[in-house]
């Protein structure tokens, strides 16, 4: 499996709840973005109780091998990225923050180095809301084995992904 194929139907599953951005941010081959707000009320809406705001920013890269140099590189990419959308106020509720990156070949260094990763932000003492870093990498099979199982690590924030990613990367057959 080629990751121009990867990409494609990730993102196909991306678009149903996410906004992609066209021209994405270099070194990233896409991004998407959710953003959800909500209002409370108590009774009629002049009586406003609050507002909750609620983004995830998520970057997309490709690389044929992955080191610890280069996710290290992706991850701070993406994290400054991704805060430089964060808009904090009062009712700001959490901005995250998601790197998925596709590759053909892992060390065993930087699985380790996945795992390991955690970046979190918190806004005026959590008031005005936190940002979390979930990372994804995915090893794609060679094409020669397609059989194979696809791999996914993670670190603990991006754990959601493993389902979503083998759900829609299934070897056809």
């Amino acid at each position: 499996m080629d990751s121009f194929y990867a990409l494609k139907k990730l993102l196909t599953a991306f678009e149903q709840y996410y906004t992609l951005i066209k021209q994405p941010t270099p070194p990233f081959c896409a991004e998407a973005e959710f953003r959800s707000h909500n209002e409370q009320y108590f009774l009629v809406r002049s009586a406003h109780i609050a507002d909750i705001d609620s983004n995830e920013f998520v970057y997309f890269a490709d690389t044929d091998g992955l080191d610890t140099e280069k996710l290290e590189e992706l991850v701070n990419a993406a994290w400054e990225a991704g805060l430089s959308k964060v808009r904090p106020y009062n009712g700001h509720r959490n901005s995250d923050v998601s790197l998925l990156i596709f590759t053909k070949t892992i060390s065993q260094e930087t699985i380790t180095a996945i795992k390991k990763t955690k970046l979190y932000k918190s806004y005026k003492f959590s008031f005005h809301g936190w940002s979390h870093f979930k990372l994804a990498v995915c090893k794609l099979p060679d094409t020669k084995t397609e059989a194979s199982e696809i791999e996914v690590y993670t670190n603990r924030q991006g754990k959601d992904f493993i389902k979503l990613i083998k759900k829609n990367l299934k070897n056809p057959k």
